[in-house]
């Protein structure tokens, strides 16, 4: 079993930065993607940032492109989410998944998750 676990949200003024953390554990972790989503209330969970774990190939939502950067440290079995730049309509909670199709925005995609680190974004 793959476990997942996300670090780092918090409460940050408008043009702020934040670093979030996911640790993944589990002896069959071997994905070909990792993505971070988000999520407010009432809404869909929204693709954020995704990354190839093989060879570092990324991609991002419009509406981050150019402000977040995802990252992976394999030995780590760890993937970053670098938030520069920070408005408030980023507020909400971010999740990481793990899946096996790259490159993937729908979540149905991803088949790990884990229970996500709020972001909130003041102005």
């Amino acid at each position: 079993q793959v476990q997942l676990v996300e670090s780092g949200g918090g409460l940050v003024q408008a043009g702020g930065s934040l670093r979030l953390s996911c640790a993944a554990s589990g002896r069959t972790f071997n994905p070909n993607a990792m993505a971070w989503f988000r999520q407010t209330l009432g809404q869909e969970r929204e693709f954020v940032a995704g990354i190839s774990w093989r060879v570092g190939s990324t991609f991002y939502a419009d509406s981050v492109k150019g402000r977040f950067t995802i990252s992976r440290d394999n030995a780590k079995s760890t993937v970053y989410l670098q938030m520069n730049s920070l408005k408030p309509e980023d507020t909400a909670l971010y999740y990481c998944a793990a899946g096996s199709a790259f490159p993937a925005r729908n979540s149905r995609d991803y088949v790990y998750w884990g229970l996500g680190t709020q972001v909130t974004v003041s102005a």
